[in-house]
């Protein structure tokens, strides 16, 4: 029986890496696809022949579309329907656009409706697509809509002292060889549009604890040395991961996505990572049921996650189905930050770096200790105070007692 491959996201086909009559392997790569924050490899996922493409480089496709069709040599491929669209609609709740006619609508976690082909089209002319009215299936923004875009021009409101007579007002308009104009990326734009929505429709509350990370750090030198022979060094982020996740999993509150007229909690804890990329960009990837996984496992499905995401050529998985995330700024020496919940996460988790800094001992001397600071972003719809400080004094716990990260029958 022929399998269908269909897309898991909305994006732009950007090319064929396989050819019709090609035999192929479940895991080999046939396609590449442009989402919002980067190009996603799309794999075969069955053993076969590949008898069918169906869709063309440059035709922008939606979640659910079947692309292309595998099954045994010779074997014909089911006929398409003729009325199938060539965008899917995931079906999700809409909101309507704003009274004004001039907003867009979103779904009903926060993000707007459009075309991945759309937001590419906004991002190069430099259009808010909050500010357009989509004309496509449940008021999603399509090609035209942008191309048909004019919009009204904002103006800085006119100086106290204009001038009296003669000359134009400038509006504080400074002179071009003053300025580079820098058109937003496709990535930036998608950041912007995620964090603003989030921003302003999710309130935001922060618990900040100290940790004590000399035992994080010692421990995670043992393991290493223990593990150099087979190549593999875990990392004070993947030890951190899971901690998270086994503190989510002692607060499975925190572990749920905001609906609005609903709270979904995930009975699998999936961690959001950000990875820092080239050229300002940002992306999430996600450690899959990071509190049952081990360190070892963990450590390689990472690396190679963040390789695929810097490099530009990540997996579909690779990219979804994060319950929370954390964002670590160890690396660049920073003392205290706060981060910008993913909506619809409950949460996310900011990490600074471990410094060195004055302690008082338990005897009352003074001496120097290694601590770092971890903040908590939560949403106030989701939790309150007294569960976000019991959530972080878990997870404080178990970064100071470290040897309760690991699997006994192995790293």
């Amino acid at each position: 029986m022929a399998y269908e491959v269909k897309l898991t996201t909305d994006g732009l086909l950007i090319n064929w890496l396989r050819e019709v009559g090609e035999h192929v392997s479940a895991s080999d790569v046939i396609a590449e696809v442009e989402a919002d924050k980067a190009t996603v490899e799309i794999e075969a996922g069955s053993d076969g022949t590949l008898l069918e493409l169906r869709a063309e480089p440059g035709d922008e496709i939606g979640e659910g579309t079947v692309i292309a069709v595998i099954g045994a040599s010779g074997e014909a491929a089911a006929q398409e329907p003729d009325t199938a669209p060539a965008v899917v609609e995931p079906a999700k709740t809409t909101r309507a656009p704003a009274a004004d006619g001039n907003g867009a609508a979103m779904t009903d976690d926060g993000r707007i409706k459009a075309s991945p082909l759309a937001r590419r089209m906004a991002a190069d002319k430099g259009i808010d697509l909050s500010r357009v009215q989509g004309s496509g299936p449940g008021g999603r923004i399509v090609k035209s809509d942008i191309e048909n875009f004019a919009e009204k021009p904002m103006l800085p409101p006119m100086p106290a002292s204009a001038p009296a007579t003669g000359g134009q007002a400038t509006w504080g308009k400074l002179p071009e060889e003053d300025v580079d104009v820098i058109p937003l990326s496709r990535m930036r734009r998608a950041i912007a549009d995620g964090t603003i929505r989030s921003k302003s429709n999710t309130p935001h509350f922060y618990v900040t604890v100290e940790a004590d990370v000399e035992p994080l750090l010692a421990l995670r030198k043992e393991t290493n040395s223990a593990l150099a022979e087979e190549g593999i060094k875990i990392s004070v982020n993947d030890l951190l991961i899971k901690a998270l996740a086994l503190s989510l999993r002692e607060f499975p509150n925190l572990n749920s996505h905001y609906y609005g007229d609903r709270l979904v909690q995930h009975h699998r804890v999936n961690i959001g990572i950000s990875v820092a990329l080239p050229d300002n960009g940002l992306v999430n990837v996600v450690c899959h049921d990071a509190d049952s996984v081990s360190l070892r496992e963990m450590a390689v499905n990472n690396k190679a996650m963040y390789e695929r995401a810097r490099s530009g050529k990540i997996k579909p998985d690779d990219i979804r189905g994060a319950t929370f995330t954390i964002s670590n700024l160890g690396p660049f020496n920073v003392k205290d930050f706060s981060a910008i919940i993913s909506s619809p996460e409950a949460g996310i988790l900011a990490v600074s770096s471990a410094q060195r800094v004055p302690v008082v001992r338990e005897d009352g001397t003074l001496g120097a200790g290694t601590r770092m600071n971890m903040t908590l972003s939560v949403d106030h719809r989701v939790s309150n105070g007294a569960e976000g400080a019991g959530f972080m004094n878990h997870l404080r716990e178990l970064v100071e007692n470290p040897l309760r990260l690991l699997d006994l029958r192995g790293v």
